[in-house]
């Protein structure tokens, strides 16, 4: 039986990320992994996966959209969607044979299998062949991640309803696109066909879309999703979904009354559940929540000493960049040192285009707390750069406290956003004021300089170029 100082279960970004960095910490690591590829969620059927897609169905909408406007006329266009998947898949090969490698690189010992708890030190891993391994262990970090929900009325044929991963790897590109759930998901995938010509009807149980970005920020995304061609049915409540050929017919209510809505493929993205099953957690004795999350503290130990758990399984933003944060502070905490992660601070993103995201406290949190603040704004209808794109779209919203100018959150919807947003984390992470960010030099033309100026308009001095 192998010995470890440490075995993660659990290949996603948080895990194989802890892996390295413990061994860069003088640590032998196992890393279990059930699947054949290293990644997870994110790598193969997620993150990187869903933005090759968005690019490509980005650069097509902006050929026929934009490109004339720029004096570039291309003639008749279509698309090769199995080229358009190909490129998807390989895409992911490339990135997936990346985390292969840095394994070897770091001596990092791969199982791949279902792995479970025997008891607190030792777990068992099966493999696909039915065969079985057993290994020792000084700790263990649970790093499992999460699968989509689904709903217990609406049973998923993988063909016709469909959740992201079957999204993901379509063999046509739908007529009519239901999406069932207004999230971040469902939206960027909803962008990614609806550029390629499908219509795409969102199905939202809430009165607006992506809530977990500010209410503004949301208000802006659907009506620029309007724009695109989006029908979005918000406070519709899903009752069911059937299949009769190629068809499917998606149920709701709305203000007590039945709604029906035909298309030839439902999206089901209500969100994502931590995968907990089969891991033999109560042969360790670790505990779970109410929703089925391991329990952990402030340094993310679980009830019992040396069992750690990260990522999408634990409480928190279901994120990969936050996962990988846990992963590297369990392995330093574990190797005694004092690493740091704020929660207030890790953004939240959407890749639809305009991309959006936010860090920080949104406004409708602030008004909640009751706190004092003020309000700092700056359009992109009035930036240079974003004028010289075709991308005036969107705004960037500063919030900063009424007396001490200390920026609370930063709320952006407009180009590069996904990029822009890390100077407002750093920011932040350093406790500076709008008045700082205000009088750094930002330079032009750039989407950054819109920023500065939000800074500029939360001080209360007015921005300049507006």
């Amino acid at each position: 039986m192998s010995k470890y100082d440490i075995t993660i279960i659990g290949g996603g970004p948080g895990g194989y990320v802890a892996a390295i960095r413990c061994a860069q910490l003088g640590m032998k690591v196992a890393l279990i992994e059930k699947y054949s590829t290293l990644g997870g969620t994110c790598l193969n059927v997620g993150c990187i996966p869903s933005k090759a897609l968005l690019d490509s169905s980005e650069h097509y909408y902006k050929a026929t959209k934009e490109f004339a406007e720029h004096g570039i006329n291309i003639g008749k266009m279509d698309i090769d969607f199995s080229q358009m998947i190909k490129r998807k898949a390989e895409v992911v090969s490339q990135t997936c044979a990346g985390i292969d490698f840095l394994m070897k690189k770091n001596k990092i010992d791969v199982i791949n299998g279902l792995g479970s708890f025997v008891d607190k030190s030792t777990i068992k891993v099966v493999k696909d062949d039915k065969t079985e391994v057993i290994i020792s262990t000084d700790k263990t970090i649970i790093a499992t991640g999460s699968k989509p929900t689904k709903l217990p009325f609406l049973p998923i044929d993988k063909e016709r309803i469909i959740t992201s991963t079957e999204a993901l790897k379509l063999k046509e590109i739908p007529k009519h696109l239901i999406i069932i759930g207004g999230g971040i998901i469902g939206v960027e995938l909803g962008s990614v066909y609806g550029r390629l010509g499908s219509k795409v009807t969102v199905v939202e149980y809430l009165d607006r879309i992506v809530p977990s970005l500010d209410s503004e920020v949301g208000k802006e995304m659907a009506r620029l999703l309007k724009k695109q061609g989006f029908s979005i049915l918000t406070s519709h409540k899903v009752t069911g979904a059937t299949v009769k050929g190629k068809d499917v017919t998606v149920t709701a209510e709305a203000d007590g009354k039945p709604v029906e809505i035909k298309g030839d493929y439902c999206l089901v993205a209500v969100g994502r559940s931590p995968y907990t099953e089969g891991l033999g957690l109560e042969n360790a004795g670790v505990e779970l929540d109410e929703r089925k999350r391991v329990k952990t503290d402030d340094h993310c130990q679980t009830n019992v000493p040396g069992i750690y758990a990260i990522g999408d399984v634990v409480k928190g933003a279901m994120l990969a960049h936050k996962a990988e944060e846990e992963g590297v502070y369990v392995a330093e905490i574990i190797a005694g040192q004092k690493p740091h992660i704020n929660y207030n601070l890790i953004p939240g993103v959407a890749y639809t285009w305009p991309e959006a995201a936010g860090v920080g406290k949104t406004e409708d949190e602030l008004k909640a707390e009751g706190a004092a603040y003020k309000v700092g704004k700056f359009p992109f209808k009035a930036s240079g750069r974003a004028r010289a794109s075709m991308d005036t779209d969107g705004f960037i919203k500063v919030l900063a406290d009424s007396k001490t100018d200390e920026i609370l959150g930063v709320q952006m919807i407009g180009p590069r956003i996904a990029d822009l947003i890390i100077e407002a984390v750093v920011a932040m992470e350093y406790r500076a004021s709008a008045e700082d960010i205000s009088r750094m030099s930002h330079p032009h033309p750039t989407y950054s300089e819109a920023f500065k100026e939000a800074c500029l308009d939360a001080t209360g001095k007015r921005a300049l170029h507006i």
